[in-house]
């Protein structure tokens, strides 16, 4: 070959390496843009390729997400990808895996961030923090045990004889279940409101405190918590101390000291009480705390700490994938989750409610609302097919802050009033299983007509039946 044809080969071969490199650099680009955006991209997204909104009026908490990375994701990697993103990783949910809260550092808002992390492969889902709130103030005798309580006559609720025009044993039978067990400190029941007043006098006995040699909760982003009485999901340096009222009301129902010739009675006498802090002095919450809280409980089982039932008396009509894992892995340690069915009067099978709207899960529990005459409450959502079980929930008297005792309403006290029920249940039998429970209690309600093809077991909870005492 002569020189000139050896350069003119040369000339092509170097020619053809550098439209080859090109191409490669171009394709390369192209890969990294399926996991990167920039920022001036990323406000293209918001303007040009988001779907429309549905509903204008979805309540979020600005610039902030849950993300679930798709299983075998290393969270190093997770790190890179929100760096890269210029986004902070709040939280790594430990119990559940691939789980993170992120907060923007870029001012975009929590929808825009979301639609940018579902596009990538490692992403399996990403949707905002919505916020939600406390479900409450909405618009033949046989055997039986007494109370000494000097409230108790006013509870009624636990023994209807009538009161204030209430129709007489339209109640969930609390006293002839008394005869068999009035409840056991061994088992704990986590009420994820807005806190409780364990200094209440009518409480302050069966609150759940950290047991001796257990080390404070560390959480591996956030720190170590004051988790002595409880958890607060919105200050690792606060304690769970109630601001609000709603998580001291619908802990009395629950586990109010008895006969104690104090104040009211609980459905439990004896039972420990955990607080759970996330929803504000306003009554409104973030799902990213409550699953913050929900990953608490689990680590505490896993160290030992009997919990069994997470009571939730609160929610919204926003469907987060997040919270609903953070529910089922509850449910896979054996812990049920008593939700609140909702106050809006709406047929949930139709427009569901969050979380009672889970109702697929094994361990949630979703609970209507009846008032003293044993008809659906007004305000009461209900459900054929998405509300499991009805309870008391109008005119409930129980414990309040600074001591006090108030009356109120709503599914949110309807909820408390199972959640009690179940505690009784396992006082008896504490290696029953969430499905053993469940079974038990769908099997010892009374049915009512006026539930019949509104709820899933057609009546109103009978802790006497549930424990056997009748």
């Amino acid at each position: 070959m002569n020189r000139k044809n050896f350069l003119g080969h040369l000339a092509l071969a170097l020619t053809l390496i550098l439209l080859a490199a090109v191409a490669g650099q171009i394709r390369r680009w192209r890969h990294e843009a399926r996991f990167f955006y920039t920022p001036h991209e990323r406000l293209e997204l918001r303007q040009n390729s988001m779907p429309m909104r549905a509903d204008s009026s979805l309540e979020r908490k600005g610039g902030e997400v849950l993300v679930r990375f798709r299983e075998g994701t290393p969270l190093e990697l997770i790190k890179k990808i929100a760096a890269k993103f210029h986004d902070k990783l709040e939280d790594n949910y430990e119990n559940i895996n691939g789980l993170v809260a992120l907060e923007d550092e870029e001012g975009l808002d929590a929808e825009t961030v979301a639609y940018i992390y579902n596009t990538q492969p490692s992403v399996e889902y990403a949707e905002p923090v919505f916020k939600v709130y406390a479900d409450h103030d909405a618009p033949g005798w046989g055997k039986h045990k007494h109370s000494n309580d000097e409230m108790f006559s006013r509870q009624w609720s636990l023994k209807n004889i009538g009161q204030s025009g209430g129709l007489p044993d339209a109640d969930i039978k609390a006293m002839n279940a008394w005869v068999k067990t009035t409840g056991s400190d061994s088992i704990v029941v986590a009420v994820l409101d807005s806190g409780v007043d364990y200094t209440h006098p009518d409480l302050m006995n069966n609150i759940w405190i950290r047991p001796k040699g257990m080390a404070p909760y560390v959480d591996e982003e956030l720190g170590e918590f004051n988790d002595l009485h409880g958890f607060n999901a919105t200050s690792r340096w606060d304690d769970p101390m109630d601001d609000n009222g709603h998580g001291t009301h619908c802990a009395g129902i629950i586990g109010a000291e008895g006969d104690n010739n104090l104040g009211i009675a609980g459905i439990n006498w004896h039972v420990q009480i955990m607080p759970l802090k996330f929803l504000a002095s306003n009554g409104s919450g973030s799902t990213k705390d409550a699953i913050e809280a929900i990953n608490y409980v689990i680590d505490r089982k896993h160290k030992g700490v009997n919990v069994r039932i997470i009571s939730a008396s609160w929610g919204s009509t926003q469907n987060s994938r997040a919270l609903r894992d953070a529910i089922k892995k509850a449910g896979d340690e054996g812990i049920f989750f008593v939700a609140a069915a909702g106050n809006n009067g709406d047929n949930s099978d139709l427009r569901p409610h969050y979380p009672a709207g889970y109702y697929d899960l094994k361990n949630v529990i979703p609970v209507a609302a009846l008032d003293r005459n044993d008809q659906l409450a007004s305000f009461s959502n209900y459900g054929a097919k998405s509300v499991f079980i009805a309870a008391p929930g109008k005119d409930i008297l129980s414990t309040w802050l600074n001591g006090e005792y108030r009356e109120a309403s709503g599914t949110s006290m309807a909820t408390p009033e199972v959640s009690g029920v179940i505690a009784l249940v396992l006082s008896i039998d504490p290696k029953m299983t969430v499905e053993e429970v469940r079974e038990r209690l769908a099997n010892s309600v009374d049915k009512l007509d006026s539930l019949t093809g509104k709820i899933v077991t057609g009546g109103r909870i009978n802790a006497a039946k549930a424990v056997g005492a009748e």
